[in-house]
């Protein structure tokens, strides 16, 4: 039982405030809204886990910094980075951030700061996991989660199998990225 529990608290689930069992809507304030070109992948940000990343992301956000941004390494079966505005996996928004490492593991669907080798070094990259990957666990930071949508991240262009490197020709982009207390129905 104590194995489900800690479970069900990994993916955000509150049993004990919805005894009913249904899931409770995330706070709005808390969720990203990122949109592909085939649809939208709504993300519950962790800011009880990485509070510094969860404020920067929204600042970047919000300033539009990410739209029309390219995933420029995408590894089948691994992951899809995005968040450099020079398409490179070098460049970035010029503010380094000190890591927020925890025990939240890197399951399907988990958004991590990418870095260089200092652990001190993220800055706008991310990345978004399309399986397991526990080999990161502790070691990058882990700021939020793919709630809805993850057929749309299983759906972005992948680099040519056995590539090293990653690199992907004509690369998917984020269309929009949005906080979504921001968005007005």
């Amino acid at each position: 039982m104590n194995k489900i529990l800690k479970i069900l608290t990994v993916i955000g689930i509150a049993l004990s405030a919805n005894p009913s069992g249904a899931e409770a809507a995330p706070d709005p304030e808390n969720v990203l809204v990122l949109e592909v070109e085939s649809g939208e992948i709504i993300i519950q940000l962790l800011p009880d886990v990485a509070p510094n990343h969860v404020a920067r992301i929204k600042e970047l956000t919000r300033e539009g910094f990410y739209d029309g941004i390219v995933f420029h390494r995408v590894i089948d079966g691994f992951m899809a980075q995005t968040g450099d505005p020079t398409g490179t996996g070098t460049g970035g928004s010029g503010q380094k951030l000190d890591a927020e490492f925890s025990r939240e593991p890197f399951l399907r669907g988990t958004l991590g700061m990418a870095r260089s080798q200092s652990p001190n070094s993220a800055d706008s990259q991310f990345f978004i996991t399309f399986d397991t990957a526990s080999h990161l666990d502790g070691q990058y930071t882990v700021w939020g989660r793919v709630i809805d949508g993850m057929e749309h991240v299983d759906d972005i262009k992948k680099a040519p199998s056995g590539s090293r490197s990653g690199e992907v020709d004509d690369p998917d982009k984020i269309v929009r990225m949005r906080v979504k207390a921001d968005i007005k129905d």
